[in-house]
């Protein structure tokens, strides 16, 4: 790898450690897990540094390779998600300013990964139509399909979990 992609790969990586923290954790849902699958991503981002066609592309290629990792990381631990502590407290009764929307959260996770990785790409990275499409290799119309049923799913599952608490 030259010095130039080096540097390249470095000020990405650093410039969205937070976000692809939280990508990879909107996946593995544990802080822990989450950091191992962001070195493993660092790592193999080096590793294959010298296929990177077009450096323009670099923030959606790593945000691929963190992609793929997390999927990967899932597979190899059969989707067993242990709640780390920090998330376990913030859902604990009695928890102060604790915003989070749990049902938002479980309907999200029960969404198929095609469909929660367009969802979080879109809303929580804030990446328009045409990165998502990039970062998960598939065309621009194949991802707004996507984001719209997925949408659609999970209305549907919102509606669904509130009418269960009404009866």
């Amino acid at each position: 790898m030259n010095g130039k992609l080096e540097k390249l790969l470095i000020a990405c990586i650093t410039e969205h450690k937070e976000n692809v923290y939280r990508l990879a954790y909107s996946y593995v849902k544990n802080s822990e897990d989450a950091l191992d699958v962001v070195q493993d991503a660092i790592h193999k981002a080096f590793a294959s540094a010298g296929s990177l066609k077009d450096t323009a592309s670099i923030k959606s290629w790593f945000y691929r390779i963190v992609v793929n990792t997390s999927l990967d990381f899932l597979r190899k631990h059969k989707k067993i998600q242990v709640v780390d502590e920090i998330t376990m407290e913030s859902y604990a009764q009695g928890s102060e300013d604790t915003y989070t929307n749990i049902d938002l959260e479980r309907a999200l996770d029960d969404l198929p990964t095609i469909y929660r990785s367009v969802i979080v790409l879109r809303f929580f990275e804030d990446m328009k139509i045409d990165e998502i499409a990039e970062v998960l290799q598939e065309n621009s119309s194949t991802i707004k399909t996507r984001l719209y049923q997925a949408l659609r799913l999970l209305r549907i599952k919102m509606i669904d979990d509130k009418l269960e608490e009404v009866n």
